[in-house]
């Protein structure tokens, strides 16, 4: 079984312990250990076949969990998860699917109600059934029912960050046309940068809540308001996405942006830090805890000590303000004590873009299209990278329609150059194939010629671990190759990453100087932010292209550097926050 597999088992096994009402220790110990083991590099077959190491060297890994693992790597099953299988109607877990339903409310549903379809729990609240349950009531029965409707539909998938970001883009210019809006964030996994976003969170500095919700109701896409309290509403907005909105007073805005923005996991490591200081933190602020119990939070004696600003509530507790994209619980506070904290890589770090296509191939717009795309962005560099001739579904370039490419590039450099020093330099570039046999699609006494080349695997995806790794640990090896594109080949909702050794792939890396590509396009995002961490670990330099083909996708390159940021890289990490000169000294050849 691979980390992935065994990850999402110990989530499986936490969520069938909490709708059992197991003990919440237990199932945070599966959870804790499920994102610590998702998030890995390093195979957790290959650590337990080091004589030299052990399972519970890694942290969260007790005795209990490492027996667990070996068994998963022994024999792809677990006797705990095949008795919790049985005590469990196979039905819950399609029922968990409805947003809002976790576990512990499921239970409730198919305990006193005898829910056990999705269909069966659309007729109870059609029925009035459900808000006659403890802890739901109607305004919980009328969430549900719309949200059935949006489970059920299998086009509503996770939101691509970039489209969330549309929607909270818009959303955002629309509510700050509201008089009674003093300050308005949007929160959750968005604010965070995840590769996908499943709902939007908006906090609202305001001393009129009425207005705000009113407002953010009569938003033309508003399809549905689902909830409507004091302080909090939640509507339907577009492509079905639920958007929650709070509003708080001024003194708890940061303190609110702070909670909402997650993660819980972070969150809790925060809150722990606070009380292990004598203080508590909730969205409301930060307050002393009760001189009677300094461990439990409930025992504030009431005393606000920040709130207003994110910056003061980390403050409060002797922390520097942490970056909303590193606030995953990964050691983030420890890095925040000691002062270690990145300077993460930012938008405007970025010279050059390395990876693009053109009308030769598959792209929208031509090379000289492309070129004065590049110089209205700002860019010092960039590279024109059609596809080799292995892509004949893109119209992949032979020998000699590249050369042909080439020259009429070498003529527009010279072009560029005529009045004194140029706006932008075009490197001749091209991104090969590895053939599923091993190689590249084009010879050496080419490649030789280009500024830079993108090796990437297009074909032969389901091929076995061990050939797909070698094919790219070999383009690696080869003297000519820059950079390896979309690394594990991945598409957001749409395909899963091939099968590849990606630690090996990064020491290959690093032992040959070869960068690794942080593809930008939306529905790539690859590598992701823990494998971009594990090379930037390795010593190996990223590269963050668009894979732009036409020139509106070079905007994307923002979402790559939204990646980087997650990922902990400072512009130092990334080959092409350099100058030209600068990135010629980086390049293995």
């Amino acid at each position: 079984m691979t980390n992935a597999d065994i990850a999402a088992t110990f989530d499986h096994i936490a969520d069938l312990l909490e709708y059992q009402g197991g003990n919440v220790f237990r199932v945070r110990a599966y959870r804790n250990a499920a994102r610590t083991i998702g998030g890995m590099v390093e195979s957790l077959a290959a650590v337990r076949a080091n004589a030299g190491r052990f399972l519970t060297d890694i942290d969260g890994i007790g005795t209990d969990l490492a027996e667990k693992i070996g068994s998963l790597l022994d024999t792809g099953e677990l006797p705990l998860l095949a008795e919790l299988r049985k005590a469990v109607p196979a039905a819950v877990f399609d029922i968990m699917r409805v947003p809002g339903l976790g576990p512990k409310k499921v239970k409730l549903l198919v305990d006193q109600l005898g829910i056990d379809s999705l269909d069966s729990l659309e007729q109870a609240c059609r029925e009035g059934r459900v808000e006659q349950v403890k802890g739901f009531g109607a305004k919980t029965q009328t969430m549900i029912l719309d949200n059935i409707a949006f489970a059920k539909n299998p086009d509503h998938a996770r939101l691509l960050w970039q489209e969330a970001d549309a929607i909270v883009q818009d959303l955002l210019g629309w509510m700050r046309g509201c008089p009674h809006v003093r300050q308005i964030e949007g929160a959750g996994s968005w604010r965070r940068g995840r590769e996908t976003v499943g709902d939007l969170d908006l906090v609202v500095d305001s001393d009129d809540s009425a207005a705000v919700m009113d407002r953010l109701h009569a938003w033309k896409e508003t399809s549905a308001v689902l909830l409507r309290g004091d302080t909090k509403t939640s509507v339907r907005g577009p492509r079905g996405v639920q958007i929650d909105l709070r509003v708080v007073e001024h003194g708890s805005f940061g303190a609110a942006l702070q909670y909402f923005t997650g993660s819980k996991e972070h969150n809790v490591r925060l809150r722990s830090w606070a009380r292990e200081r004598g203080l508590t933190i909730n969205e409301y602020g930060v307050y002393e805890l009760g001189t009677e119990d300094k461990n439990d939070a409930k025992s504030a004696k009431g005393v606000c000590v920040a709130g207003d600003t994110e910056q003061a509530v980390y403050g409060a507790v002797g922390l520097p303000w942490v970056p909303p994209e590193l606030r995953e619980d990964r050691n983030e506070i420890v890095m925040a004590e000691r002062g270690e904290l990145p300077e993460l890589v930012e938008l405007a770090d970025i010279r050059g873009d390395l990876h693009m296509h053109t009308t030769a191939t598959d792209g929208e717009d031509t090379l000289a299209e492309m070129v004065r795309a590049a110089v209205a962005r700002g860019l010092q560099y960039i590279a024109i990278t059609d596809h080799g001739q292995r892509v004949t579904m893109a119209r992949g370039l032979d020998k000699h329609r590249l050369l042909k490419q080439w020259d009429e590039i070498d003529r527009l450099n010279e072009s560029l150059a005529e009045d004194g020093r140029p706006p932008i330099v075009v490197w001749k570039g091209i991104e090969v194939d590895m053939l599923e046999k091993g190689g590249l699609d084009l010879p050496d006494d080419v490649l030789e010629k280009a500024d830079w080349v993108v090796a990437s695997l297009h074909y032969g995806q389901n091929q076995p671990r061990e050939r797909i790794t070698a094919r790219i640990i070999e383009a690696i090896e080869n003297p000519h190759v820059s950079v390896i594109g979309h690394p594990t080949g991945r598409l957001l909702n749409r395909r899963p990453p091939y099968d590849v050794d990606i630690e090996a792939v990064i020491a290959a890396a690093a032992r040959t100087g070869t960068f690794l590509e942080i593809n930008a396009n939306p529905w790539r995002l690859d590598l992701n932010d823990h494998h971009a961490a594990a090379a930037k670990k390795a010593g190996v330099k990223i590269v963050i292209s668009t894979d732009a083909h036409s020139t509106r996708g070079l905007d994307v390159m923002r979402c790559g550097v939204l990646q980087a940021r997650r990922a902990g890289l400072e512009a130092g990490d990334v080959a092409n926050s350099r100058t030209l000169a600068g990135l010629r000294k980086l390049m293995k050849r």
